[in-house]
């Protein structure tokens, strides 16, 4: 079935094919990447629209000598599968396999992890200064998409390039006409206009092969260019930032692609290529709905994904209908997604409420900004974001929202561990980033029904006020349908000791958390407190627990460093209290991809984990039954 995929290991010997030879070899290898992503799961629809370009810029690229990256990393399985990976494809995004994005420790051929969007033309650049620096001759191609252009990121680095003039450079960009949600905004239209102006195109081909043989007229050529630019096209944005640019092409059709790199190969200074290309191209099923075959679980090739079947409400499926609850009430509730309309649950928000619905595309900064600037006019933003992401936009977060003490919500999706993406998407540091920010609110919900009266009561405040929750669905509490407004700053007690003083454990859960420390804590007889809020910390009620209790454990899905448990330890010192702390999270290391459940065990956040580090916590402190408090050490303990 693989004749031609089989024979290649390396871009070596993609190169010793023949041209005629390279169209086989794509279907080959698209038909390969949707038996691979049909059986492990993964991105689907921009791997198939990125195949033929795949196969070119290899064959045409001294590949890995010359540095390509890819951006967003979600359309390089082609090229994994090109450069050794083939038969690593079976382990992709699965604990212990092979990464769903470029990574660096994986390949040579990899040249820089990309799995957030829009770094590719700064890292190429980056790529090409220093090639130059070390006396080297290589080129650095940046792939990005149209969706990732919308970031300022990119424009940051075009900017630069035009102080760089003779740098062997060249960025593709790859426009499918979508990212992961539709496009939006003026650049989408720029490019949907230049695509329509099929006659410039033309013109601007034959003008210059005729004029080549003329080379007095070229001057003039270049001024009649720009003004015919004028009146067929918008304005040449990309030449203006100092690129020399072609297309837009067919990234399809291999007979126009390889002789365009060929060409581009061997011209001086930054290149800038306009390939068009379909979203889910060569799979019948992914080309109809590229949006459903963005992300798609293990299906069946033949017949496609089926139907979803009815389970439990997923957190981000409480948030979408809470949102559209409280518009439904109050006017003044906006939405803003930087261009995960899906993922961040709005679908149903935008058909209800389309003039309160603000997608800003891949452009987290501008988005909390933008929320700012809502704020001050009197509406009441809500920020759809996911955690990795917000990251992006931490500068916007203190000095736009915070400093203000506007009152922005942030609805922080895919908080803690997400599984397959990987280190680039877990959402392991909001708790550490968030809580340190004066005026801040930081709420983490332990089921379905909390998060939505914690998103109600976000939308309350006169100030920021984030709710963090994870991918997928909780334990399973149907929420209600009132809303209400909760105490700031208050948890609750979920389970009390029975044992005597000098026996007492309480364990402080934050979020999702709470259902395995309710689990492991009855063999001990511990007390489990629901923390609920992680700023401001129920200081009085982390006081009672340690005055009443002989040693505490806190439990978070988040960093150790920095995160709730850590505020435990700082209100402890504030209340001059010492005791034995064993603190639960995630260590000082990134987490790789892999099932959800197995990371969260190998990190010791499972009941079973739970109960194991309770234990030698209680053996290294010796704590046994009838051992008196007072005999316990005066030590704080991190165990990760």
């Amino acid at each position: 079935m693989f004749e031609l995929l089989s024979t290649i290991d390396t871009p070596a010997d993609l190169r010793a094919l023949h041209t005629a030879q390279l169209a086989p070899l794509a279907d080959e290898l698209r038909a390969f990447i949707v038996h691979s992503v049909a059986s492990t799961g993964g991105h689907l629809s921009s791997n198939l629209g990125s195949v033929e370009l795949t196969v070119a810029l290899h064959y045409v690229f001294d590949t890995p000598h010359d540095r390509i990256v890819w951006d967003v990393g979600h359309q390089c399985y082609g090229h994994k599968v090109l450069t050794g990976r083939r038969g690593s494809m079976p382990t992709l995004r699965q604990l212990g396999g092979i990464s769903g994005f470029p990574r660096r420790d994986e390949s040579e051929f990899d040249t820089f992890g990309t799995a957030h969007s829009s770094t590719s033309i700064s890292a190429a650049l980056g790529m090409a200064h220093g090639a130059r620096c070390n006396g080297e001759k290589r080129h650095a191609i940046a792939v990005i998409g149209d969706g990732a252009l919308t970031a300022g990121l990119a424009f940051e680095a075009m900017n630069n390039v035009g102080a760089c003039r003779e740098l062997p450079m060249l960025v593709i960009l790859n426009d499918n006409d979508m990212s992961i949600s539709p496009p939006v905004g003026a650049l989408s239209n720029y490019f949907g206009k230049l695509i329509s102006g099929q006659f410039y195109s033309y013109a601007k081909k034959t003008a210059k092969l005729a004029l080549s043989v003329a080379p007095p007229m070229r001057e003039l050529a270049h001024q009649l260019e720009k003004h015919a630019k004028g009146l067929v096209t918008p304005a040449t944005l990309f030449e203006d930032f100092g690129f020399n640019y072609t297309g837009p092409i067919d990234g399809h059709d291999l007979e126009a692609l390889i002789p365009v790199l060929q060409n581009l190969k061997t011209m001086q200074g930054p290149q800038f290529l306009h390939i068009v290309t379909q979203k889910g191209h060569g799979y019948a099923f992914a080309e109809t709905d590229p949006l459903l075959y963005h992300g798609p679980g293990k299906f069946n090739p033949v017949d496609g994904i089926a139907p979803a079947k009815e389970g439990k409400k997923t957190y981000t499926q409480v948030f979408g209908e809470w949102l559209c609850d409280e518009a439904e009430q109050d006017q003044r509730v906006v939405a803003i997604t930087p261009a995960m309309r899906e993922g961040s649950g709005l679908v149903e928000f935008e058909r209800r409420f389309p003039a309160r619905y603000f997608d800003v595309g891949i452009a987290e900064q501008h988005a909390v900004t933008f929320a700012a600037g809502l704020a001050t006019e009197g509406l009441k933003p809500v920020v759809a974001i996911y955690s990795t992401f917000l990251q992006r936009a931490y500068d916007q977060l203190i000095h736009d929202v915070a400093l203000q003490k506007l009152p922005v919500v942030f609805a922080i999706d895919r908080a803690g561990v997400v599984g397959a993406d990987g280190a680039t998407h877990m959402g392991a540091y909001d708790l550490a980033y968030m809580r340190c920010l004066p005026n801040m609110i930081v709420m983490a919900p332990a089921d379905e029904d909390e998060c939505r009266q914690m998103l109600h009561t976000a939308l309350q405040q006169d100030g920021p006020a984030a709710v963090r929750y994870p991918r997928g669905a909780g334990p399973g509490i149907s929420p209600l349908k009132r809303l209400t407004t909760l105490e700031l700053g208050k948890g609750e007690i979920r389970r009390s000791t029975s044992l005597p003083a000098g026996r007492r454990l309480a364990i402080l859960a934050f979020g999702t958390m709470l259902a395995p420390a309710l689990a492991a804590a009855e063999p001990f007889d511990a007390t489990v407190a629901n923390m609920r809020f992680v700023k401001p910390l129920d200081d009085e009620l982390v006081k009672k627990l340690a005055q009443t209790h002989d040693m505490l454990v806190t439990i978070e899905e988040g960093c150790i460093m920095g995160g709730a448990g850590s505020a435990c330890l700082e209100s402890l010192a504030r209340a001059g209290i010492a005791l034995p702390v064993l603190q639960l999270g995630f260590a000082d290391k990134f987490i790789d991809h892999g099932d959800s459940a197995k990371l969260l065990s190998a990190c010791g956040l499972d009941q079973a984990g739970i109960s194991a580090s309770v234990q030698r916590f209680l053996a290294e402190h010796s704590v046994r039954q009838g051992a008196p408090s007072a005999a316990l050490p005066q030590k704080i303990s991190a165990v990760a």
